[in-house]
Protein backbone atom coordinates (compact mmCIF):
# COMPACT_ATOMS: atom_id res chain seq x y z
CA UNK A 1 0.00 0.00 0.00
CA UNK A 2 1.24 3.45 -0.90
CA UNK A 3 0.73 6.78 0.82
CA UNK A 4 -0.28 7.81 4.30
CA UNK A 5 -3.77 7.73 5.76
CA UNK A 6 -5.82 7.70 8.95
CA UNK A 7 -8.87 5.65 9.76
CA UNK A 8 -11.57 6.30 12.33
CA UNK A 9 -15.21 5.31 12.29
CA UNK A 10 -17.13 6.10 15.47
CA UNK A 11 -20.52 4.65 14.44
CA UNK A 12 -21.67 1.82 16.69
CA UNK A 13 -23.59 -0.91 14.88
CA UNK A 14 -26.28 -3.21 16.24
CA UNK A 15 -26.99 -6.02 13.78
CA UNK A 16 -29.54 -8.83 13.73
CA UNK A 17 -33.15 -9.68 14.41
CA UNK A 18 -33.08 -8.27 17.95
CA UNK A 19 -31.09 -5.15 17.09
CA UNK A 20 -33.94 -2.75 17.88
CA UNK A 21 -33.79 -3.73 21.56
CA UNK A 22 -30.61 -1.65 21.79
CA UNK A 23 -32.46 1.57 21.01
CA UNK A 24 -33.35 1.78 24.72
CA UNK A 25 -29.67 1.93 25.68
CA UNK A 26 -28.74 4.48 23.02
CA UNK A 27 -31.61 6.89 23.66
CA UNK A 28 -30.55 7.32 27.27
CA UNK A 29 -27.40 9.12 26.02
CA UNK A 30 -29.25 11.99 24.34
CA UNK A 31 -31.60 14.84 25.14
CA UNK A 32 -35.33 14.72 25.74
CA UNK A 33 -36.44 16.38 22.50
CA UNK A 34 -36.19 13.90 19.62
CA UNK A 35 -36.94 14.56 15.96
CA UNK A 36 -38.16 11.37 14.26
CA UNK A 37 -37.40 11.44 10.53
CA UNK A 38 -38.87 8.95 8.07
CA UNK A 39 -40.08 8.60 4.49
CA UNK A 40 -43.37 7.88 2.79
CA UNK A 41 -44.99 5.81 5.50
CA UNK A 42 -43.88 2.23 4.84
CA UNK A 43 -42.64 2.00 8.42
CA UNK A 44 -46.25 2.50 9.55
CA UNK A 45 -47.43 -0.38 7.36
CA UNK A 46 -44.80 -2.85 8.57
CA UNK A 47 -45.13 -2.02 12.27
CA UNK A 48 -41.69 -0.48 12.75
CA UNK A 49 -43.12 2.98 13.45
CA UNK A 50 -45.22 1.67 16.35
CA UNK A 51 -42.28 -0.27 17.77
CA UNK A 52 -39.99 2.77 17.64
CA UNK A 53 -42.60 5.10 19.10
CA UNK A 54 -43.18 2.68 21.99
CA UNK A 55 -39.47 2.74 22.83
CA UNK A 56 -39.32 6.53 22.57
CA UNK A 57 -42.29 6.76 24.94
CA UNK A 58 -40.74 4.27 27.37
CA UNK A 59 -37.59 6.42 27.46
CA UNK A 60 -39.63 9.55 28.20
CA UNK A 61 -38.77 11.35 24.97
CA UNK A 62 -40.67 14.34 23.63
CA UNK A 63 -41.07 13.48 19.94
CA UNK A 64 -41.71 15.65 16.89
CA UNK A 65 -42.05 14.02 13.48
CA UNK A 66 -40.55 14.97 10.13
CA UNK A 67 -42.18 12.55 7.66
CA UNK A 68 -42.26 12.48 3.89
CA UNK A 69 -38.56 12.37 3.03
CA UNK A 70 -38.53 11.50 -0.66
CA UNK A 71 -36.11 9.13 -2.47
CA UNK A 72 -34.04 12.08 -3.72
CA UNK A 73 -34.47 14.53 -0.81
CA UNK A 74 -34.68 18.13 -1.96
CA UNK A 75 -33.28 21.38 -0.62
CA UNK A 76 -36.88 22.52 -0.05
CA UNK A 77 -37.55 19.50 2.16
CA UNK A 78 -34.34 20.29 4.06
CA UNK A 79 -35.58 23.80 4.87
CA UNK A 80 -38.90 22.32 5.99
CA UNK A 81 -37.09 19.96 8.33
CA UNK A 82 -34.95 22.77 9.73
CA UNK A 83 -38.11 24.66 10.74
CA UNK A 84 -39.62 21.58 12.41
CA UNK A 85 -36.39 20.89 14.31
CA UNK A 86 -36.06 24.49 15.47
CA UNK A 87 -39.66 24.72 16.67
CA UNK A 88 -39.14 21.50 18.63
CA UNK A 89 -35.75 22.54 20.05
CA UNK A 90 -34.53 19.17 18.81
CA UNK A 91 -31.56 17.70 20.64
CA UNK A 92 -31.33 14.42 18.74
CA UNK A 93 -32.37 13.18 15.27
CA UNK A 94 -33.56 9.59 14.83
CA UNK A 95 -33.62 8.56 11.16
CA UNK A 96 -35.78 5.53 10.34
CA UNK A 97 -35.53 4.49 6.71
CA UNK A 98 -33.12 3.96 3.85
CA UNK A 99 -30.21 5.96 2.58
CA UNK A 100 -32.24 8.98 1.53
CA UNK A 101 -33.72 9.38 5.00
CA UNK A 102 -30.32 9.01 6.66
CA UNK A 103 -28.58 11.31 4.15
CA UNK A 104 -31.27 13.92 4.73
CA UNK A 105 -30.91 13.59 8.49
CA UNK A 106 -27.17 14.25 8.28
CA UNK A 107 -27.81 17.31 6.12
CA UNK A 108 -30.37 18.39 8.68
CA UNK A 109 -28.00 17.89 11.61
CA UNK A 110 -25.54 20.45 10.18
CA UNK A 111 -28.29 22.88 9.13
CA UNK A 112 -30.50 23.35 12.19
CA UNK A 113 -28.06 25.75 13.85
CA UNK A 114 -26.72 27.36 10.66
CA UNK A 115 -28.73 30.54 11.15
CA UNK A 116 -29.72 32.29 7.94
CA UNK A 117 -27.04 30.65 5.78
CA UNK A 118 -28.01 29.59 2.27
CA UNK A 119 -27.81 25.85 2.91
CA UNK A 120 -27.50 24.85 -0.74
CA UNK A 121 -24.66 27.26 -1.45
CA UNK A 122 -22.89 26.61 1.85
CA UNK A 123 -22.94 22.84 1.98
CA UNK A 124 -23.57 21.62 -1.58
CA UNK A 125 -21.90 24.20 -3.82
CA UNK A 126 -19.03 25.56 -1.74
CA UNK A 127 -18.83 22.31 0.30
CA UNK A 128 -18.07 24.15 3.53
CA UNK A 129 -17.82 22.37 6.83
CA UNK A 130 -20.24 23.39 9.59
CA UNK A 131 -19.02 26.03 12.04
CA UNK A 132 -22.14 25.73 14.19
CA UNK A 133 -23.13 23.10 16.74
CA UNK A 134 -24.41 19.95 15.00
CA UNK A 135 -27.09 17.61 16.28
CA UNK A 136 -26.33 13.92 16.92
CA UNK A 137 -28.01 11.45 14.56
CA UNK A 138 -28.99 7.83 15.12
CA UNK A 139 -30.26 5.52 12.38
CA UNK A 140 -32.56 2.53 12.00
CA UNK A 141 -31.88 1.11 8.55
CA UNK A 142 -34.69 -0.29 6.39
CA UNK A 143 -32.95 -0.56 2.99
CA UNK A 144 -29.47 -1.75 2.10
CA UNK A 145 -27.61 0.22 -0.53
CA UNK A 146 -26.16 3.60 0.26
CA UNK A 147 -23.99 2.77 3.27
CA UNK A 148 -25.22 6.03 4.78
CA UNK A 149 -25.61 4.32 8.14
CA UNK A 150 -21.84 4.40 8.75
CA UNK A 151 -20.47 7.43 6.92
CA UNK A 152 -20.66 11.22 6.87
CA UNK A 153 -22.11 11.67 3.40
CA UNK A 154 -25.29 13.52 2.50
CA UNK A 155 -26.80 13.92 -0.98
CA UNK A 156 -29.40 16.61 -1.67
CA UNK A 157 -31.21 17.57 -4.89
CA UNK A 158 -32.11 21.04 -6.14
CA UNK A 159 -34.94 20.29 -8.60
CA UNK A 160 -35.10 23.77 -10.16
CA UNK A 161 -31.38 23.74 -10.91
CA UNK A 162 -31.55 20.07 -12.01
CA UNK A 163 -28.61 19.33 -9.72
CA UNK A 164 -28.01 16.49 -7.28
CA UNK A 165 -24.97 17.07 -5.09
CA UNK A 166 -23.25 15.02 -2.42
CA UNK A 167 -21.13 16.31 0.44
CA UNK A 168 -18.99 13.95 2.50
CA UNK A 169 -18.43 15.93 5.66
CA UNK A 170 -15.04 15.82 7.36
CA UNK A 171 -16.31 15.92 10.94
CA UNK A 172 -16.75 12.42 12.38
CA UNK A 173 -19.55 13.73 14.61
CA UNK A 174 -21.78 13.91 11.53
CA UNK A 175 -21.65 10.14 11.14
CA UNK A 176 -24.57 8.41 12.85
CA UNK A 177 -23.68 7.81 16.48
CA UNK A 178 -25.29 4.39 16.15
CA UNK A 179 -27.11 2.38 13.49
CA UNK A 180 -29.61 -0.42 14.06
CA UNK A 181 -29.63 -3.01 11.30
CA UNK A 182 -32.20 -5.78 11.12
CA UNK A 183 -32.16 -7.51 7.71
CA UNK A 184 -35.84 -8.39 8.08
CA UNK A 185 -36.70 -4.70 7.70
CA UNK A 186 -35.49 -4.90 4.09
CA UNK A 187 -37.66 -7.84 3.05
CA UNK A 188 -40.79 -5.86 2.21
CA UNK A 189 -39.01 -3.76 -0.43
CA UNK A 190 -40.23 -4.14 -4.02
CA UNK A 191 -37.78 -5.98 -6.28
CA UNK A 192 -36.96 -2.79 -8.21
CA UNK A 193 -35.78 -1.06 -5.03
CA UNK A 194 -33.93 -4.13 -3.80
CA UNK A 195 -31.88 -4.57 -6.97
CA UNK A 196 -31.23 -0.82 -7.23
CA UNK A 197 -29.76 -0.98 -3.74
CA UNK A 198 -27.69 -4.04 -4.61
CA UNK A 199 -26.14 -2.28 -7.57
CA UNK A 200 -25.47 0.83 -5.49
CA UNK A 201 -23.47 -1.40 -3.12
CA UNK A 202 -21.55 -3.03 -5.94
CA UNK A 203 -20.72 0.28 -7.57
CA UNK A 204 -19.54 1.82 -4.31
CA UNK A 205 -16.93 -0.93 -4.23
CA UNK A 206 -16.02 -0.45 -7.90
CA UNK A 207 -15.56 3.29 -7.43
CA UNK A 208 -12.79 2.61 -4.92
CA UNK A 209 -11.37 -0.48 -6.64
CA UNK A 210 -10.78 1.07 -10.07
CA UNK A 211 -7.98 3.39 -9.01
CA UNK A 212 -4.31 2.95 -8.24
CA UNK A 213 -1.80 0.41 -9.54
CA UNK A 214 -0.06 -0.71 -6.34
CA UNK A 215 -0.56 -3.98 -4.47
CA UNK A 216 -3.16 -2.75 -2.02
CA UNK A 217 -4.88 -4.71 0.76
CA UNK A 218 -7.98 -2.59 0.17
CA UNK A 219 -8.35 -4.15 -3.28
CA UNK A 220 -8.37 -7.67 -1.84
CA UNK A 221 -11.07 -6.64 0.63
CA UNK A 222 -13.04 -5.05 -2.21
CA UNK A 223 -12.88 -8.22 -4.30
CA UNK A 224 -14.22 -10.29 -1.42
CA UNK A 225 -17.10 -7.87 -0.90
CA UNK A 226 -17.95 -7.90 -4.61
CA UNK A 227 -18.03 -11.70 -4.70
CA UNK A 228 -20.30 -11.74 -1.66
CA UNK A 229 -22.69 -9.21 -3.23
CA UNK A 230 -22.87 -11.23 -6.46
CA UNK A 231 -23.61 -14.49 -4.61
CA UNK A 232 -26.11 -12.96 -2.18
CA UNK A 233 -27.89 -10.98 -4.90
CA UNK A 234 -28.58 -14.17 -6.84
CA UNK A 235 -29.87 -15.88 -3.72
CA UNK A 236 -32.11 -12.91 -2.87
CA UNK A 237 -33.54 -12.77 -6.38
CA UNK A 238 -34.49 -16.43 -6.12
CA UNK A 239 -35.93 -16.01 -2.62
CA UNK A 240 -36.45 -12.45 -1.34
CA UNK A 241 -37.16 -13.85 2.15
CA UNK A 242 -33.75 -15.55 2.38
CA UNK A 243 -32.47 -14.08 5.65
CA UNK A 244 -28.87 -15.15 5.09
CA UNK A 245 -28.75 -13.48 1.68
CA UNK A 246 -30.41 -10.30 2.91
CA UNK A 247 -28.13 -10.12 5.94
CA UNK A 248 -25.02 -10.48 3.77
CA UNK A 249 -26.28 -7.77 1.42
CA UNK A 250 -26.94 -5.43 4.33
CA UNK A 251 -23.53 -6.07 5.91
CA UNK A 252 -21.71 -5.70 2.58
CA UNK A 253 -23.51 -2.41 2.00
CA UNK A 254 -22.14 -0.98 5.23
CA UNK A 255 -18.55 -2.04 4.59
CA UNK A 256 -18.67 -0.90 0.98
CA UNK A 257 -18.86 2.75 2.02
CA UNK A 258 -17.69 3.20 5.60
CA UNK A 259 -14.25 4.33 4.30
CA UNK A 260 -12.44 1.06 5.14
CA UNK A 261 -11.73 -0.06 1.56
CA UNK A 262 -10.87 3.47 0.47
CA UNK A 263 -7.71 3.51 2.59
CA UNK A 264 -4.62 3.89 0.45
CA UNK A 265 -6.80 4.51 -2.63
CA UNK A 266 -7.43 7.64 -4.68
CA UNK A 267 -10.90 6.47 -5.73
CA UNK A 268 -12.69 7.19 -8.99
CA UNK A 269 -16.35 8.16 -8.22
CA UNK A 270 -17.12 9.26 -11.77
CA UNK A 271 -19.97 6.76 -12.12
CA UNK A 272 -21.57 8.48 -9.14
CA UNK A 273 -20.95 11.93 -10.61
CA UNK A 274 -22.58 10.83 -13.87
CA UNK A 275 -25.40 9.07 -12.05
CA UNK A 276 -26.09 12.00 -9.76
CA UNK A 277 -26.43 14.24 -12.78
CA UNK A 278 -28.97 11.79 -14.21
CA UNK A 279 -30.82 11.87 -10.90
CA UNK A 280 -30.88 15.67 -10.91
CA UNK A 281 -32.39 15.72 -14.41
CA UNK A 282 -34.78 12.75 -14.19
CA UNK A 283 -35.37 12.19 -10.44
CA UNK A 284 -34.77 8.49 -11.14
CA UNK A 285 -33.83 5.92 -8.48
CA UNK A 286 -30.17 6.33 -7.59
CA UNK A 287 -29.00 2.75 -8.09
CA UNK A 288 -30.64 2.61 -11.51
CA UNK A 289 -28.92 5.82 -12.64
CA UNK A 290 -25.59 4.20 -11.74
CA UNK A 291 -26.47 1.00 -13.58
CA UNK A 292 -27.41 2.89 -16.74
CA UNK A 293 -24.06 4.69 -17.06
CA UNK A 294 -21.62 2.14 -15.59
CA UNK A 295 -20.84 -0.11 -18.54
CA UNK A 296 -20.39 2.72 -21.08
CA UNK A 297 -18.12 4.51 -18.61
CA UNK A 298 -16.01 1.47 -17.76
CA UNK A 299 -15.63 0.53 -21.41
CA UNK A 300 -14.54 4.11 -22.12
CA UNK A 301 -11.79 4.10 -19.47
CA UNK A 302 -10.84 0.40 -19.64
CA UNK A 303 -7.68 0.81 -21.69
CA UNK A 304 -6.32 3.36 -19.21
CA UNK A 305 -6.60 0.83 -16.35
CA UNK A 306 -6.28 -2.42 -18.27
CA UNK A 307 -4.37 -4.48 -15.65
CA UNK A 308 -7.03 -3.82 -12.99
CA UNK A 309 -9.91 -4.60 -15.35
CA UNK A 310 -8.19 -7.87 -16.31
CA UNK A 311 -7.71 -8.70 -12.60
CA UNK A 312 -11.39 -7.84 -12.01
CA UNK A 313 -12.38 -10.37 -14.68
CA UNK A 314 -10.38 -13.18 -13.12
CA UNK A 315 -10.78 -12.52 -9.43
CA UNK A 316 -14.38 -11.29 -9.25
CA UNK A 317 -16.00 -13.03 -12.24
CA UNK A 318 -13.83 -16.18 -12.49
CA UNK A 319 -13.09 -15.60 -16.18
CA UNK A 320 -10.63 -18.14 -17.56
CA UNK A 321 -7.63 -16.23 -18.95
CA UNK A 322 -6.51 -19.06 -21.21
CA UNK A 323 -5.94 -17.88 -24.76
CA UNK A 324 -7.01 -14.31 -24.01
CA UNK A 325 -5.00 -11.14 -24.32
CA UNK A 326 -5.14 -8.74 -21.38
CA UNK A 327 -7.65 -6.61 -23.26
CA UNK A 328 -9.83 -9.61 -24.18
CA UNK A 329 -9.77 -10.69 -20.54
CA UNK A 330 -10.84 -7.23 -19.40
CA UNK A 331 -13.66 -7.15 -21.96
CA UNK A 332 -14.83 -10.57 -20.80
CA UNK A 333 -15.04 -9.30 -17.23
CA UNK A 334 -17.28 -6.42 -18.22
CA UNK A 335 -19.39 -8.81 -20.32
CA UNK A 336 -19.83 -11.04 -17.24
CA UNK A 337 -20.81 -7.99 -15.20
CA UNK A 338 -23.36 -7.02 -17.86
CA UNK A 339 -24.88 -10.51 -17.79
CA UNK A 340 -25.25 -10.31 -14.01
CA UNK A 341 -26.85 -6.87 -14.27
CA UNK A 342 -29.39 -8.20 -16.77
CA UNK A 343 -30.01 -11.18 -14.49
CA UNK A 344 -30.94 -8.79 -11.69
CA UNK A 345 -33.19 -6.71 -13.93
CA UNK A 346 -31.21 -3.48 -13.68
CA UNK A 347 -31.83 -0.55 -16.01
CA UNK A 348 -29.11 -0.40 -18.67
CA UNK A 349 -30.36 2.57 -20.71
CA UNK A 350 -30.96 6.18 -19.75
CA UNK A 351 -34.03 6.20 -22.00
CA UNK A 352 -35.74 3.87 -19.53
CA UNK A 353 -35.20 6.58 -16.89
CA UNK A 354 -36.71 9.36 -19.01
CA UNK A 355 -33.57 10.85 -20.56
CA UNK A 356 -33.05 11.48 -24.28
CA UNK A 357 -30.73 13.32 -26.68
CA UNK A 358 -32.51 16.51 -25.61
CA UNK A 359 -31.25 15.90 -22.05
CA UNK A 360 -27.56 15.75 -22.96
CA UNK A 361 -26.72 19.41 -22.29
CA UNK A 362 -28.31 19.30 -18.83
CA UNK A 363 -26.62 15.97 -18.07
CA UNK A 364 -23.18 17.23 -19.10
CA UNK A 365 -23.58 20.55 -17.28
CA UNK A 366 -24.69 18.78 -14.09
CA UNK A 367 -21.67 16.46 -13.95
CA UNK A 368 -18.77 17.23 -11.62
CA UNK A 369 -15.54 15.86 -13.13
CA UNK A 370 -13.15 14.25 -10.64
CA UNK A 371 -9.56 13.18 -11.08
CA UNK A 372 -8.93 10.12 -8.92
CA UNK A 373 -9.49 7.32 -11.41
CA UNK A 374 -7.62 6.04 -14.45
CA UNK A 375 -8.76 8.80 -16.81
CA UNK A 376 -9.86 12.40 -16.30
CA UNK A 377 -12.84 13.09 -18.54
CA UNK A 378 -13.22 16.14 -20.73
CA UNK A 379 -16.66 17.64 -21.35
CA UNK A 380 -16.69 15.86 -24.71
CA UNK A 381 -15.85 12.59 -22.96
CA UNK A 382 -18.74 13.08 -20.54
CA UNK A 383 -21.10 13.73 -23.44
CA UNK A 384 -19.93 10.57 -25.21
CA UNK A 385 -20.48 8.41 -22.12
CA UNK A 386 -23.99 9.80 -21.71
CA UNK A 387 -24.72 9.36 -25.42
CA UNK A 388 -23.53 5.74 -25.21
CA UNK A 389 -25.79 5.24 -22.19
CA UNK A 390 -28.98 6.23 -24.00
Amino acid sequence: MLGNFSYCNPTKLYFGENALDNLHTELKKYGKNVLLVYGGGSIKKNGLYDAVMAILKDEGKNVAEDPGVMPNPTIHKLYEGVEIARRHNAEFILAVGGGSVIDYSKALCVSVNSGDDDLWEKYFIRFEEPTCETLPVGAILTMAGTGSEMNAGAVITHPEKKLKMGHVFADEKIMPRFSIMNPRYTMSLPKYQMVAGIYDIFNHICEQYFSGADDNTSDYLAEGLMRSVIKSSRDAIQDPQNYEARSNIMWSSTWALNTLISRGKSGDWMVHMLGQSVGGVTNATHGMTLAAVSLPYYRFIMDAGLPKFARFAQTVWNVDPSGKSERELAESGLAAMESWMKELGLVLSLRELGASEASLDDLVNGTVVLGGGYKVLSKDDVRKVFADSL
